[in-house]
């Protein structure tokens, strides 16, 4: 009995091992009572993941310039080459300033008129997103031979007896505002202008106007003859090697109008003034920053008997000059074969001009006229 009772007992308390290890292999509550996965707290109570920030919209890929303006050598996304520019005479009075359009004129021509006076003369290989130009002023015959040179399309407001006979025996296309049907279509007159300034300075007229009625003019030539070309070079490293520093450039024209040109060299820009004060696009109210600085020396002389004072300006043949770009001037030549020739301009030794890439803004000056420079 003693043997069974021991062994009764050591069975009881192997069972009470067996028991107590099972005891040990399972996980001890934490502190907290929770279970290891509650730890993290509830899912469905906690605060919502914030929204992914929307990815950037790309950049628009710049638009391919396959084509180049060739009164400016500047790329372009179409090909303008045939298109005749459009040339447009502008009135420089002080009372008629601002112009508008003159900041996106590809090259604009400065001359003597009567009286001690300048016009400009604008051109634009491409006009349609200029806006308003003007205000336009009446023709003379140099200016005619300029606009015939480049073959453009010229807009003016009424001329000189000269620039009329020029106009019919050089074969130039030109729509007038005065002596023509265009007024209240192409042209109109601005009234705060016409109030403020006088009605000879109010006549405008505007890129999506010629855009909009040129198409319709069924006897208008939009396009150059073909095999005609513009003989002007440009370059990113124009024909300045030996130039002198050109910072200000003093174009004085006569007692009543000075033009000034202030080199930029942040820009590479020319920017003009005159009458004391910023040369600014009406439109914009930006200041005109131009590449390409031509002055052009020729003979300017008062025409015999004429009694307003008109002037001959010679525009043909050939002469002196100076260009600047870059802050650096040399001098050069320029010529002009006949009226409905293109303007050259060359190096002293012979060589083709090479332009800055850019507008221009070329003087023709000549008798008392003089330039100075800084």
């Amino acid at each position: 009995m003693v043997t069974l009772q021991k062994r009764l007992a050591a069975l009881l308390l192997a069972a009470l091992v067996l028991l107590g290890a099972a005891g040990c292999g399972k996980k001890t509550p934490d502190a907290s009572g929770s279970r290891p996965d509650e730890s993290q707290g509830d899912v469905s109570a906690m605060a919502p993941l914030p929204e992914p920030e929307p990815e950037p919209e790309p950049e628009p890929e710049p638009e391919e310039l396959l084509y180049v303006n060739p009164l400016t050598g500047e790329g372009w996304a179409t090909d303008i080459a045939n298109n005749r520019p459009v040339a447009v005479m502008l009135n420089n009075l002080k009372k008629a300033l601002p112009q508008a359009g003159v900041g996106q004129a590809d090259i604009i021509y400065e001359i003597l008129a009567e009286g001690g006076i300048t016009r400009m003369l604008a051109l634009f290989q491409d006009v349609s997103q200029v806006g308003e130009i003007g205000t336009v002023r009446s023709a003379r015959d140099y200016y005619v031979s300029l606009a015939c040179g480049h073959d453009a399309i010229y807009l003016h407001a009424g001329g000189s007896p000269q620039a009329y006979a020029s106009i019919k025996s050089w074969g130039v296309t030109a729509m007038d505002c005065v002596n023509g049907p265009y007024l209240g279509s192409l042209f109109w007159r601005d009234a705060d202008r016409r109030k403020n300034a006088g009605t000879e300075h109010s006549v405008m007229t505007s890129g999506e106007k010629i855009t909009e009625l040129f198409p319709s003019y069924t006897f208008l030539r939009t396009q150059h003859k073909e095999g005609w070309t513009y003989p002007l070079s440009f370059s990113e490293t124009p024909s300045i090697d030996g130039g002198t520093q050109a910072d200000t450039i003093t174009v004085k024209f006569s007692t009543y109008k000075t033009g000034v040109f202030q080199y930029d060299g942040g820009t590479g820009l020319y920017y003009v003034s005159e009458y004391g004060e910023p040369y600014v696009d009406g439109n914009t109210g930006e200041q005109v920053g131009v590449r390409n600085v031509l002055i052009l020396i020729t003979d300017v002389s008062q025409i015999s008997g004429d009694e307003a004072g008109r002037l001959s300006v010679r525009t043909t043949g050939s002469g002196r000059g100076v260009f600047a770009c870059g802050g650096k001037l040399r001098e050069i030549t320029w010529s002009k074969p006949s009226n409905d020739k293109p303007m050259t301009f060359s190096t002293p030794d012979g060589r083709p001009l090479q332009l800055g890439i850019g507008k221009s803004y070329i003087n023709i000056i000549g008798g008392s006229s003089s330039y100075t420079v800084e």
